[in-house]
C-alpha cells in the first residue's frame, strides 16, 4: 500500500515559480512510475507530467513542456514538480499519482494510488 501527500501549492503571480512535492509512504514506491495530474475549475482532470521509476524517463503534456520539470528522489520517497513561468491557465488542483501496476502512462486509469491534491492559483 502506498499513501501520497502533496504539498507546495499556493497563490502566485503570472511568471512566478513553484515547486510541488509528493511524499510517499510504502517500501515499493521507488519501483512505481509517478505522474502529476491537474484539475482546473469546471474541467476534467488532465495529465501534466510523468516519470519512470528510475527517473531516467519523463513525459510532459504539451501545455507544460519547457516550463515544468518532474523529478524524483527515491531515497527520500519523494517526487517533485518544478513549475516555472506560471500562467493563469495553470490554476488547478494538482494531484500526485503512482502506478502500482508499473504503467508509465498519461491515462488516469493506469494509476491506482492518488494523493488528496494541492491547490495552485496563478493570478494575472
Amino acid at each position: 500500500q502506498v499513501t501520497l501527500v502533496e504539498s507546495g501549492g499556493g497563490l502566485v503571480q503570472a511568471g512566478d515559480s513553484l515547486r510541488l512535492s509528493c511524499a510517499a509512504s510504502g517500501r515499493t514506491f521507488s519501483s512505481y512510475p509517478v505522474a502529476w495530474f491537474r484539475q482546473a475549475p469546471g474541467k476534467e482532470r488532465e495529465f501534466a507530467a510523468a516519470i519512470i521509476w528510475s527517473g531516467g524517463g519523463t513525459n510532459y503534456a504539451n501545455s507544460v513542456k519547457g516550463r515544468f520539470t518532474i523529478s524524483r528522489d527515491n531515497a527520500a520517497n519523494k517526487v517533485y514538480l518544478q513549475m516555472n513561468s506560471l500562467k493563469p491557465e495553470d490554476t488547478a488542483v494538482y494531484y500526485c499519482a503512482a502506478s502500482g501496476l508499473g504503467f508509465y502512462s498519461t491515462r488516469e486509469k493506469d494509476y491506482n494510488y492518488w494523493g488528496q491534491g494541492t491547490q495552485v492559483t496563478v493570478s494575472s
